[in-house]
Parts: structure tokens; sequence; C-alpha cells
């Protein structure tokens, strides 16, 4: 049995998240900022994003600056209700051709994503490739030190007894792919744009992409 081991993330690396569900995504979490922090539109959407692109997911930036807050959340009630979408299989874009890549794929196949649970596998189970994996790894999973923190890397590979040399992340977010490439995994970033930085071994502009290259 091959000791490889593929790291996926998901939204963004094996489908499309940006289409349709990131713009309802985006839209929840600046209004539960709203509602939780008395704050109009314009500053909420400012706020999200800059603890978005500072800390790669916008809970992280809230429960470090607002873990005092009178109004105080709930981390799971966040995600619940940012993630709580009733059309879900009409926002999924489905990728012909995935389900046999990764069953062609040797070794062990994992999904790591800074998610909820339940909506991974939601998603994984519309896109007809849940049990392609042995492992979700969700926010969760990590106790909201989700990627790109080293701790929410270091829990992954105690959780599942691997040496990070052994693994192929493939990512779309370049800090990820950063901390991956520091621990010594391989790293795939999955992106339309050409240019890529160092820390990325390879660049694929889809996962369907990845037959193309050879490891």
């Amino acid at each position: 049995m091959s000791s490889r081991v593929w790291i996926f993330d998901l939204d963004d690396t094996l489908h499309n998240a940006s289409a349709h569900i990131f713009p309802v995504m985006n839209r929840a979490m600046t209004q539960y900022m709203m509602d939780m922090l008395a704050l109009d539109e314009a500053t909420a959407h400012d706020m999200r994003q800059h603890y978005w692109q500072i800390y790669g997911a916008t809970l992280k930036g809230l429960m470090r600056h607002h873990a005092g807050h009178p109004s105080y959340f709930c981390p799971r009630h966040f995600l619940h209700e940012t993630h709580n979408f009733l059309n879900l299989p009409d926002m999924v874009l489905q990728v012909k051709r995935l389900r046999h890549l990764l069953n062609g794929l040797s070794g062990r196949k994992l999904v790591f994503t800074n998610a909820p649970r339940d909506y991974a596998l939601r998603v994984l189970d519309i896109m007809g490739i849940a049990d392609c994996f042995e492992l979700v790894f969700s926010v969760e999973s990590t106790k909201f030190h989700g990627k790109p923190s080293v701790r929410g890397f270091q829990m992954l590979l105690k959780t599942i007894n691997i040496k990070a040399s052994d693994c192929i992340m493939l990512e779309d977010s370049l800090p990820a792919l950063m901390t991956a490439k520091r621990l010594g995994m391989t790293t795939i970033w999955v992106t339309k744009k050409l240019k890529k930085p160092n820390f990325v071994d390879y660049r694929l502009s889809e996962v369907l992409a990845l037959t193309h290259i050879r490891l």
C-alpha cells in the first residue's frame, strides 16, 4: 500500500464555491456581524474581509478580537448560521470525472477544510465523492484553529498518524500552502493565476489537471 497521503481542500479546490456559495456565505457572515456587533453593513463587510485576509478565516478574527464582547457568540452557532444553505444541491457545481480521478490515486485521501463538518459532508455527498475519503477534517476537528494555523495542521497529522513529508496538499489558499510547505508537505496550488511562489511545488488550473503532473 502506498504511503502517499493526499490532502484536499474543499471549497474552490474540489469544487467551485466562488460561483454560487461564497457570495451567499459572505452576505450571511456580514449580516451576522452586523447583528452581533451592532455594525452598519459597510463596516461589517470591511471587517469580515480584513479578518479573512489576516487570519485566513472570519471566525478566527471574531474569536480573537471579540471574545469579551457582551454579545460574544458561540463559534458553532456562527458556523451553522452562515453555512445553512437550504438549496445547496442547486448551488454546488458538479465536476465530471472527479470521482474517477480520486479513485485512481494510490494512497490515502483526506479532506481538510475550514468549513463546518455538516456542510462539508453535504457538499461531498452532493458531488457523489464522500466515500472517496477516509476522513473529513473540519474546522471543528481543529478546535477552531483552522488553516493556515500550524496548530490545525499538527492536529491533523497527529490524528491520522502520518508524517508531513508523506503528504501532498491541494489547496487554493496560499497561506495554507505556505504552512504545509514549512511542515514538509508537497504543495499543489489550484488556481487560474499563472505565477506561483517558491513554496508552491506545482500549479494546476483545476483539480482534474492533477492527471497532467508526475509525483
